[in-house]
C-alpha cells in the first residue's frame, strides 16, 4: 500500500503554484544552487518521495541541494516568497517518515554540506556541516584517541543533520546520552530565512537563558534548518570489555538487565535480540551465534582498565544469576567488532527471513521488558504475523519488527495495525511512542494518546514561535486537527465564542 501523506497547501499556495510552472521554478532555484542541484525531473524526484519508511510516498515539487548556509537561507527565502512548504532532508535513513515530502513542497537536501569544518581537541569539540556522516567524525578523530559517542545503527550512512532533527541515540546512549547531550551549539536558518547562532560558540558552557539548542534538537525540522553544529567529542576509553550471554527466553534476559542496572552498574551498552532476530542476523552476517536459544544480550563495559575488569566480573555474576545458558567474551577485537556488526545489521538482516517489515520504536520501563514482549508476541500471533525484537534493553527502547509480505492482500495493513497496538502497549506501561526514531508522519496520530490537549497546544505554541505559518515540515509529529477547518497551533477563540454566542466544543 502506498499512501499520500496529508500536506498543508493553502489557497494562496495553490494560486502561486499555478503561476510558477516547473521551468520557471527550476530557473529561480537554480539561480541559487546551480542547475544540476535543482531537481524537477520526475524520474529524479522519485528518489526523494520517502525516507526509510517506505510505505508512504509523496513526490515533491522540487528538490534543491545547497552547498552553504547562504544558499540554504536563500532557498528558504524564495520558498517563503512562493508560499511553498519546506521539508529538510538528510540522508533519508529515518524510519518515521520525518522527511516525507508534503504536497507542493521544496525538499532542501543537505547532502552536499559534508565538511568537518574544525576540530578543537583541547576543548573536545568539532564543528561540522549537517551532511557529515555520523561515523566519519570518529574516523577523523579516532587516530588522536577521540570519538563521537552517539551511534545509531545506521551511523555509517546517516548524517548529523538528521541525527539532530530526530535526537538520535544508538546502543551506547545508555551511558553517554542522546544527540542532545552532544550538540553544544548550532547555526540555524530560520523559517524566515534568517541565520542565527544558538548555544555555545566554541565549547564554553552556555548556561544563561533558555536551552534553545535543546528545543531545536529533536524538533524534526520544524524550527529551522541546522547548517552547522558544534558537537562534543570524547576521549576513547582505556578499555572496553564486551560480554555475550544467551538465555532460554526473553524473560530471563529481561531479568538480567534489571539485575545489572539495579546493582548500580551502568554499561556503555546492553542490547537484546530474541530468537527470530538471532536467526536473521546469523543468516545475514555469519556471526557465530547459537540458533537454539530464546534470547541473547550483547553488553559493553568501558572505562579505566581496573574498573572495567571489576565491573565485567560483577556483570557476569548477575547474568548467571538470571539464568544465562552461556556467558563469554570475544577472544579478540575482530570478534568483538563482528558481534557488534551483527547487532547493527539487524534491521537489514530481516530481509533474510521476510520480504517486508514495519519497524516500531517505543519505550517502556526496563522492569517491564518481559511482560511487554509477551504482549507483543500475542499481538503478532493474533494477527498471524511474526515479530522479531532487537533493541536497546538498557533503557527500555524497543524496536519490534513486524514481518509481513506485501504481496499478500491485507498483510501490510495488518502489520501497520499491529505496530500501532504495540505503541499502545508501551503507553499502557507508562512508556513513550518513540525513543529515538522520532514521531514524523508514522506516529503523529498516536501523540495525542500520550499527551493531552494542553500539552499539545504548548508544544505547538513553541513551534509557531519559530514558524508562525507552519510551512516547515507540515503534517508531521502533531495529530491531524479534529476538524478540516482547524488550523494547528495556538488556539484562537472565534468571536462568536468570546461573545458568548457559541461554545468551543
Amino acid at each position: 500500500m502506498t499512501t499520500a501523506a496529508n500536506g498543508i497547501v493553502s489557497t494562496k499556495t495553490a494560486a502561486l503554484r499555478e503561476a510558477v510552472d516547473a521551468v520557471a521554478l527550476h530557473a529561480r532555484f537554480a539561480a541559487i544552487v546551480g542547475a544540476k542541484n535543482a531537481i524537477v525531473a520526475e524520474a529524479q524526484l522519485r528518489t526523494y518521495e520517502c525516507d526509510g519508511l517506505l510505505g508512504y510516498r509523496v513526490r515533491p515539487e522540487i528538490v534543491v541541494l545547497p552547498a552553504s548556509t547562504d544558499e540554504v537561507a536563500a532557498c528558504v527565502r524564495l520558498a517563503r516568497e512562493l508560499a511553498m512548504p519546506v521539508v529538510p532532508r538528510g540522508a533519508g535513513t529515518g524510519l518515521s517518515g520525518g522527511s516525507l515530502p508534503s504536497e507542493g513542497c521544496v525538499v532542501i537536501g543537505l547532502s552536499r554540506m559534508r565538511k568537518i569544518l574544525d576540530v578543537d581537541l583541547p576543548n573536545r569539540v568539532a564543528r561540522v556541516q549537517p551532511g557529515v556522516i555520523n561515523l566519519d567524525i570518529t574516523r577523523a578523530i579516532g587516530p588522536d584517541g577521540y570519538y563521537y559517542a552517539p551511534d545509531p545503527s545506521s551511523q555509517s550512512v546517516c548524517t548529523i543533520g538528521g541525527n539532530i532533527a530526530e535526537n538520535s541515540g544508538g546502543a551506547h546512549c545508555l551511558k553517554y546520552g542522546f544527540t542532545v547531550n552532544h550538540v553544544l551549539g548550532v547555526t540555524l536558518v530560520t523559517p524566515d530565512g534568517d541565520v542565527v547562532e544558538i548555544g555555545s560558540a566554541a565549547g564554553e558552557p552556555d548556561v544563561l537563558g533558555y536551552d534553545l539548542v535543546g528545543v531545536v534538537v529533536g524538533s524534526e525540522g520544524m524550527t529551522g534548518i541546522v547548517t552547522e553544529a558544534l558537537v562534543r567529542i570524547l576521549r576513547a576509553p582505556e578499555k572496553t570489555q564486551t560480554l555475550f550471554a544467551t538465555f532460554p527466553s526473553t524473560d530471563e534476559a529481561g531479568d538480567a538487565v534489571s539485575r545489572i542496572i539495579g546493582s548500580g552498574i551502568v554499561p556503555a551498552a546492553i542490547e537484546m535480540c530474541d530468537q527470530l532476530a538471532i536467526e536473521a542476523i546469523v543468516a545475514a552476517t555469519g556471526v557465530d551465534w547459537p540458533l537454539d536459544v530464546g534470547a541473547l544480550l550483547l553488553m559493553d563495559v568501558d572505562g579505566v582498565e581496573a574498573d572495567v575488569d571489576d565491573t565485567a566480573a560483577r556483570a557476569r555474576e548477575h547474568l548467571r544469576a538470571a539464568g544465562a545458558l552461556d556467558v563469554r567474551a570475544p577472544k579478540d577485537d575482530a570478534e568483538r567488532q563482528l558481534a557488534w556488526k551483527g547487532r547493527k545489521a539487524a534491521f537489514a538482516a530481516m530481509g533474510r527471513i521476510s520480504p517486508n517489515y514495519h519497524v516500531q520504536d517505543g519505550v517502556i520501563p526496563r522492569k517491564d521488558i518481559a511482560p511487554v514482549l509477551r504482549e507483543i508476541a500475542a499481538l503478532g500471533a493474533n494477527a498471524g504475523l511474526r515479530i522479531a525484537n532487537v533493541f536497546h534493553a538498557g533503557d527500555g527502547n524497543l524496536h519490534p519488527l513486524v514481518l509481513y509480505d506485501a504481496r499478500i492482500p491485507g498483510q501490510e495493513h495488518a502489520a501497520e495495525e499491529v505496530a500501532g497496538e504495540i505503541l499502545r502497549v508501551c503507553l499502557r506501561y507508562g512508556g513513550s511512542v518513540t525513543g529515538e526514531h522520532g514521531v514524523g508522519h508514522d506516529k503523529a496520530c498516536y501523540l495525542g494518546e500520550q499527551f493531552d490537549e494542553d500539552d499539545l497546544e504548548t508544544m505547538q505554541a513553541i513551534r509557531t514561535t519559530f514558524d508562525p505559518d507552519q510551512r516547515f515540515n507540515p503534517g508531521k509529529m502533531f495529530p491531524t486537527p479534529r476538524l478540516c477547518g482547524d488550523k494547528p497551533g495556538t488556539y484562537v477563540p472565534h468571536t462568536a465564542e468570546t461573545s458568548g454566542e457559541a461554545g468551543r466544543g
